[in-house]
């Protein structure tokens, strides 16, 4: 669906050039939710707006739906537009238009009849779940429903393709999971191709199939999203895998959990698939002479599957803890020592 071969951005500046976009290299499968995600100044912005031709690469071929965006213009690019639908972080809507109003926009100028533009427009608004709100404004909304609306425009036009630019990051933890559920959703649905550009690597874990970590305008990592949670390679994936593993405040209590067990050892223990559902702890205390205590633990959802983390207590001798360890270890399952004698 799209293919990104060596692109480059390259803006001018008083100071000399500086270059957004650096040799990016990526395939979007059709029908897969595709995340970008890296810091400000990474350079995704950039890279999701020449997707739709809002920016030219400098170097580099950009192919969506068949078509090459810095190769196509007027009539062509307006239509190619048409399929590539975006919806923002501060929703961009018609402030002085009704929910209707604000959803049948992209229908009047593409020449819909008015019957049609109606139709269309209730089926948008059950899909979005904005039944019963069809003549509010846009102040009279929640920052939820404000971007409910600007997701039911995106689709007016049944567009190949839905480019998202920090679509949540304006919304508290609740309504972006609805939000994200509301775009799986619509992805299931109507098997529509999803980029999504963000900075929250919570989500790239909940909707996302595969991701593309960015720094420095470079795509430093990819690949699907367990995998990259399972085995993050550079340093920046692996802070924002953290953000979702080892938040803040499990970082305060593992600090605390070990004022309160000088003695043994604490492991952090990361499953993956299958892994995250095994009886593994019950085993483990089954079979060694060791005193096992449960600190903390959580099992996230990924789109690829489960991957959980899990803090645990050894108490016993130094043999027997490491042989629990190389035990666990046989799973498959990740082990690292937060604490030793």
């Amino acid at each position: 669906m799209i293919s990104i071969k060596n692109v480059k951005k390259i803006y001018p500046s008083k100071d000399g050039p500086v270059t957004a976009v650096d040799d990016v290299n990526l395939a979007i499968e059709n029908g897969e939710i595709f995340g970008v995600i890296g810091y400000s100044g990474a350079g995704k912005s950039t890279l999701i707006r020449m997707l739709n031709g809002l920016e030219i690469p400098t170097e580099g071929s950009i192919v969506v739906a068949g078509r090459e965006m810095s190769k196509i213009g007027g009539s062509e690019l307006r239509q190619a537009r048409q399929e590539i639908s975006m919806i923002f972080q501060h929703f961009n809507l018609l402030w002085s238009r009704t929910v209707r109003d604000n959803i049948a926009f992209p229908l009047e100028i593409a020449g819909v009849p008015k019957k049609e533009r109606l139709k269309r427009v209730k089926e948008l608004v059950n899909l979005v779940g904005l039944e019963g709100r069809e003549n509010s404004y846009p102040s009279q909304l929640s920052g939820g429903q404000k971007q409910r609306v600007g997701i039911a425009r995106a689709l007016a036009n049944n567009p190949k393709v839905l480019l998202c630019d920090e679509a949540t990051s304006a919304l508290d933890p609740q309504t972006t999971d609805s939000i994200l559920e509301l775009l799986v959703d619509i992805n299931k649905r109507l098997g529509l191709t999803i980029v999504l550009i963000t900075h929250e690597m919570h989500v790239i874990r909940k909707i996302c199939h595969r991701v593309a970590v960015m720094e420095g305008g470079r795509v430093v990592e990819s690949g699907p999203v367990l995998n990259v949670f399972k085995n993050p390679q550079q340093a920046i994936t692996k802070r924002f895998v953290q953000q979702v593993t080892e938040p803040e405040e499990t970082k305060e209590t593992i600090k605390h959990l070990l004022s309160l067990y000088p003695e043994g050892q604490v492991i952090q223990l990361s499953f993956v698939g299958e892994g995250a559902e095994q009886p593994l702890i019950s085993n483990l205390i089954r079979n060694h002479p060791l005193m096992v205590n449960i600190l903390q633990g959580k099992i996230s959802q990924t789109q690829n599957g489960s991957y959980g983390t899990l803090f645990i207590h050894l108490d016993g001798e130094k043999a027997q803890i490491d042989e629990a360890i190389a035990y666990i270890r046989s799973f498959e399952v990740g082990v690292e020592v937060i604490k030793n004698d």
